[in-house]
């Protein structure tokens, strides 16, 4: 069993590229973790790595930015942190097996090299071998370990083997120093050449206790953590039961209101048709009273023409006389019989229903059986879901070498937004490096895309009309009104005094513009109605890269370089500005959107966040975090189902209000 589980501990220190155990270790962004050699080996196989300047991981191809990526290729490695954990355990790995006396590491590493096995007897710390007593003279005979101090590996003395680090700069020095005031770990030479002028170079050996100390102190801290999480997991798991209890308690709950309403429609039912029945009832036996008065009269008639023929035939010339005169007389005249009863009553004729069509279902359509009340906590209590990532390379016939898809340049998406055409979905994007605009949408599940290509880069874009968007082409001052089908056609073209870089429409006839430190009110054909530039004398932008026009029709300004938004009136009166100082300062504010509540949503590219406020301009909370996926974000979009879309360099990310903390009162 022990040697099972040591087999799986070496396993998991076992680098999956060179398949030998870690040799100074590296973790990259993705967690993965490599020999040093190794990413760099791996590196020199892949041009498109060295292209984009970032490392890709081997197993999952996720891409690790490099610090200084103008430095050669071969040191970008070398930048990546060493993994200190993935180090110590292969220490107190080595540590144990020596304590357990594995046969393997207590052999001759020289002997072992020339497929001998010698019992080593030895142990050199500089050299990091084990040596027999053959090799050992030989190693204290040679000028190059001539110095080197030998252990005893008989009897009961333990060696602990130790990791040797050399310096980057120094190759054939031993880091031994550290440097508390520019807290670097350095080597004798790193002494002398750049930290002469420092106060506090000491040895490494010097600071071991209280480094240990330190440690300790962390691990603690780390222990009463872990405590805390899994107590936490604990009360989550319970939770789950208690929710899935609810569940079927609400379910209930609905079935027996559903039920309530269909037992109250079957009443309406059966009263209808008992209705029916009375007066069907009722025009039958109208009917066949109709019938037997018709039998009387047709029995009276017959009588009469009895008598008349009867008369007729006779060869008495006074029966034919009598009959005449009784029928001038009126005693054989034919009238009408009326059942007194039946003349009282009005006659039914016919019987039809007429059903309320359009009453009922306006009424169906207004139906509500109950609403899911959801209560939310105050603080955002789970890490936002990435459902979907999309790469909006597009996947042309002609491709370039060295760039997947089709596209000329790495995709750099500037704005976003989203339109239903059709009954479909459909992601419009600006790519400005490969001066296009793109959409992407899935049609019978199959993903589709198309891409209109521009004579200049575009900037911002935004929704006209249901299958329309206008985009902002700085470069040739002018705005393409562009339609989705949802592929794209480009429909016109209007020429303005200035490159505009965002765009927000106001109403039919005109539509909100900013570039430089301005931002205009124009009208559809271009012209400016009215620019804003200061309040209170005092300038108000400095770049007004993104902008969005929330449900009270005022103009949202995200300034990337004045590190502020403002609030304006579809007038361009100022309304508020929000510029926060200290740990919430903006570094370079970029797209920005709202909820359905109002609350206002925007992604800040340097913190690589989003940010969540009110509508009064309130700060509520960071909402999204590079741990959540997102890297250098540019803009978003917020469609009508609460998704969220961030364009991420090429990548379009995909995430959702609720699993963002953000409830329908638009609270975190």
């Amino acid at each position: 069993m022990a040697t099972s589980r040591a087999e799986k501990v070496m396993e998991f220190l076992t680098c999956v590229i060179c398949q030998e155990l870690y040799t100074d270790p590296c973790t990259l962004r993705c967690d993965h973790t490599f020999c040093r050699k190794c990413v760099t080996a791996y590196i020199q196989t892949r041009p498109d790595a060295v292209q984009s300047k970032t490392i890709p991981c081997p197993c999952c191809r996720q891409h690790t930015k490099v610090p200084h990526p103008s430095r050669p290729a071969e040191e970008w490695a070398g930048q990546i942190k060493p993994s200190i954990i993935i180090q110590g355990l292969i220490n107190t790995q080595e540590s144990a097996r020596r304590t357990t006396g594995d046969d393997s590491y207590n052999n001759c590493c020289l002997c072992d090299k020339l497929g001998e096995t010698t019992r080593g007897t030895a142990w050199c710390p500089e050299c990091e071998e084990t040596l027999c007593g053959k090799c050992a003279k030989i190693h204290s005979k040679s000028s190059a370990s001539c110095n080197h101090e030998l252990c005893n590996l008989s009897g009961e003395v333990k060696v602990k083997k130790t990791r040797k680090v050399m310096c980057k700069e120094h190759k054939d020095e031993q880091v031994k120093y550290l440097c508390l005031d520019c807290n670097k770990s350095l080597c004798q030479s790193c002494c002398v050449v750049y930290h002469r002028k420092c106060d506090s170079v000491v040895t490494i050996s010097s600071q071991i206790s209280r480094i240990k100390l330190g440690l300790s102190r962390k691990v603690n801290g780390l222990k009463k953590r872990l405590l805390g999480k899994s107590t936490k997991i604990e009360k989550q798991k319970s939770k789950v039961s208690e929710i899935k209890d609810n569940k079927a308690s609400v379910k209930e709950h609905i079935t027996c209101s559903t039920r309530r309403l269909v037992k109250h429609i079957k009443q309406k039912e059966r009263k209808l048709l008992d209705e029916l029945d009375e007066i069907t009832d009722t025009h039958i036996s109208q009917v066949r009273a109709a019938i037997k008065l018709e039998e009387i009269e047709t029995q009276m008639y017959r009588q009469h023409c009895e008598f008349i023929d009867k008369a007729l035939v006779s060869d008495c010339e006074m029966d034919l006389y009598d009959a005449y005169q009784a029928w001038e007389s009126g005693a054989v005249e034919l009238g009408d019989v009326r059942d007194t009863d039946t003349a009282d009553t009005r006659r039914i004729d016919d019987i039809r229903f007429t059903p309320d069509t359009d009453n009922v279902q306006h009424i169906l359509d207004d139906l509500r059986l109950g609403k899911i009340d959801v209560t939310y906590r105050d603080e955002l209590q789970c890490s936002p879901v990435l459902f979907h990532t999309l790469d909006a390379t597009l996947e042309d016939d002609e491709e370039i070498p060295g760039m997947p898809g089709g596209d000329l340049k790495e995709p750099d998406l500037y704005d976003i937004t989203v339109l239903l055409v059709n009954k479909t979905q459909t992601c419009v994007v600006t790519d400005y490096n490969n001066k296009c605009v793109k959409s992407f949408y899935n049609i019978n599940n199959q993903p589709c895309q198309s891409k209109l290509p521009l004579d200049n880069s575009p900037r911002g874009l935004t929704q006209l009309k249901e299958k329309q968007v206008m985009v902002a082409v700085p470069g040739s001052r002018q705005i393409v009104t562009v339609e989705v089908t949802p592929d794209l056609v480009l429909l016109s073209t209007i020429t303005t005094c200035k490159g505009y870089y965002s765009l927000a429409v106001l109403s039919p006839s005109s539509l909100a513009a900013g570039a430089a430190s301005y931002v205009d009110i124009l009208d559809m054909a271009g012209h400016v109605l009215r620019s804003v530039t200061t309040h209170n004398n005092e300038r108000l932008f400095a770049s007004p890269c993104y902008m969005f026009v929330n449900t009270k029709g005022n103009i949202l300004v995200s300034d990337f370089w004045g590190k502020s938004l403002t609030c304006l009136t579809s007038e361009g009166d100022f309304v508020w500005r929000y510029a926060p100082t200290g740990d919430r300062a903006l570094r370079k504010p970029a797209g920005i959107s709202t909820t359905k509540t109002g609350d206002i949503m925007f992604v800040d590219t340097d913190t690589e966040t989003m940010i969540q406020l009110k509508e009064t301009g309130e700060y509520v909370g960071v909402v999204l975090t590079p741990q959540d996926g997102i890297n250098r974000p540019s803009s978003l979009c917020i469609d009508k189902h609460d998704s969220v879309r961030v364009t991420c360099g090429r990548e379009i990310k995909t995430f959702t209000l609720h699993s963002m903390g953000v409830n329908i009162d638009g609270r975190v």
